[in-house]
């Protein structure tokens, strides 16, 4: 699960900082922020420094979950957000619940085999 959600959510996050969350380059990001200019518009600094705010990290793991993870084309990705973005967004929510439950679970195992 590349995505790391983090559960104590700061006003904005640095572009190493996103890029860290999903374990891409910097340039990747700047590159998707270009592309899907709907979905990730980060603020900017005084120096162009780029500020993420939470509604840019769940564009940002919408489109890593349609490109990396379902392996669409950039220009597939858009078309899809542009079709049905609502549906995008709840199945890749209910994607990341699941991937969370499945983690508590295998650490829940983990601890019960220590323990028999």
């Amino acid at each position: 699960m590349p995505y790391k959600a983090d559960k104590n959510l700061k006003t904005f996050y640095s572009i190493k900082e996103v890029a860290e969350m999903f374990d891409v380059p910097e340039s990747l990001l700047r590159y998707w922020e270009k592309m899907f200019p709907d979905n990730i518009k980060p603020n900017k600094g005084g120096r162009g420094i780029r500020q993420y705010r939470k509604e840019d990290i769940d564009g940002i793991r919408i489109i890593y979950h349609l490109v990396k993870e379902k392996g669409m084309t950039l220009a597939g990705a858009k078309q899809t957000l542009k079709k049905n973005k609502t549906g995008i967004v709840q199945s890749s929510e209910v994607i990341e619940r699941l991937k969370s439950i499945r983690e508590e679970l295998t650490n829940m195992r983990k601890e019960l085999d220590g323990i028999v």
